[in-house]
């Protein structure tokens, strides 16, 4: 008992207080106030409700010992902008060895109903080495006419961003859904869907209505796997690959592996920019319906793919079903190497006889249960027999 109560700490914005000791019974009402006593190895469980944002979290956990945030209901706990102020981040995380799972970060919301404060161009940012943010829902950030005149003036934004300003390093983004991310109907070289700055993993995101590109790296981004990605409707690049303006010194964004991502429908496909080593690799990916769909500049892509990747039902703005139809042709294939073990439902992979393109494996129907002719006829038979009784 003694250490679930050390391990585990609890959050309501119904029936908490943060006056309160953070347990089951009298949970803390903030998820900052939650940070504030984690320690290296506690759980933060939040209950489904209403979450003001604009706050900062900087507890570290370790390596064998993470902190975990957890909505115990997947994209139960909603986190919306506050009535005033906020800042530019909706979560900003500055710990190391932490995971963030399972939020829902609406920008376009705002606590009580309120015309919100200062408006966010970060839904999600992280820059503690090792953290991990996965399962969470992100949309409605950077929007407003205001937001865009911030970005306007050099300052970047995203749905998500992975940054190595500080120093941090090996920062995984994976299982996420990433939407309406900058006005619509507008471009944008600063504001982006998943941005990393720094080495890392972005695997399993579903990414799309972006005013910038869906997935991005720049500043001392490097080293990075971008796998088993859908990223449709950027009004930039489906996914870029560079490194420029960096933090600390000016090492060439280099060994990085893009392979198994579906990047369909956007103003640009897959491109280099920047500072570029020999070693990033492409390879089997479906990349089609963009205006230009490569722009490598180092690079070498070998086993790509250049048809429709037939959607379940495809639906440029949203709402549509993004798994795959039978007919696919990213169906089966995928490279396995370096493939996570389950799609952004949780679906084991593969399903069939090898792994597919994009952030959803295919599951296969069930064959149609038919019985032998000679059970059938029997059947028949029977039944007839038992009706002239």
């Amino acid at each position: 008992m003694m250490a679930e109560l050390i391990l585990a700490l609890h959050v309501s914005s119904a029936t908490g207080s943060d006056s309160n000791p953070g347990t089951v019974e009298r949970p803390f009402q903030s998820i900052l106030k939650a940070s504030q006593a984690a320690k290296p190895g506690t759980t933060v469980h939040v209950a489904p409700g209403t979450y003001a944002g604009g706050f900062q979290t900087t507890a570290s956990g370790t390596a064998a010992a993470p902190i975990r945030y957890v909505s115990d209901v997947k994209w139960g706990a909603r986190i919306v902008p506050p009535r005033s102020g906020g800042g530019r981040e909706a979560w900003d995380n500055r710990g190391a060895n932490v995971v963030i799972d399972g939020f829902e970060i609406d920008g376009g919301a705002a606590e009580g109903g309120a015309a919100g404060g200062t408006p966010w161009l970060f839904g999600l940012y992280t820059a503690g080495s090792n953290s991990v943010v996965r399962n969470m829902k992100v949309h409605g950030i950077a929007r407003s006419a205001a937001a865009m005149g911030v970005a306007n003036t050099g300052q970047g934004g995203a749905g998500i961003m992975a940054d190595g300003w500080a120093g941090g390093t090996g920062m995984t983004v994976t299982g996420n859904e990433v939407y309406d991310i900058g006005p619509a109907k507008r471009s944008s070289g600063l504001v982006h869907g998943v941005y990393m700055a720094t080495s890392g993993l972005v695997q399993n995101n579903l990414v799309y209505q972006i005013a910038g590109d869906g997935v991005t790296s720049w500043h001392d981004a490097t080293n990075l796997t971008i796998v088993n990605n859908t990223v449709f409707q950027a009004r930039g690049a489906g996914i870029m690959i560079g490194s420029g303006d960096h933090y600390h010194g000016g090492a060439p964004h280099d060994h990085s592996t893009v392979s198994n991502n579906i990047v369909y429908d956007n103003r640009k496909g897959i491109e280099e920019h920047g500072a570029l080593g020999s070693h990033n690799s492409y390879s089997n990916n479906l990349v089609h319906g963009n205006r230009a769909d490569w722009r490598l500049r180092t690079g070498k892509a070998t086993g790509s793919i250049d048809a429709d990747p037939e959607f379940v039902n495809y639906r440029k703005l949203g709402g549509g079903d993004y798994r795959l139809a039978a007919r696919s042709p990213a169906v089966d294939a995928g490279l396995s190497e370096g493939a996570p073990a389950t799609d952004i439902d949780g679906v084991p992979r593969p399903q069939g006889k090898g792994i597919d393109v994009g952030a959803h494996e295919r599951v296969p129907e069930a064959p149609e249960r038919r019985e032998p002719p000679g059970r059938q006829l029997l059947t028949r038979q029977t039944a007839t027999s038992g009706g002239g009784q």
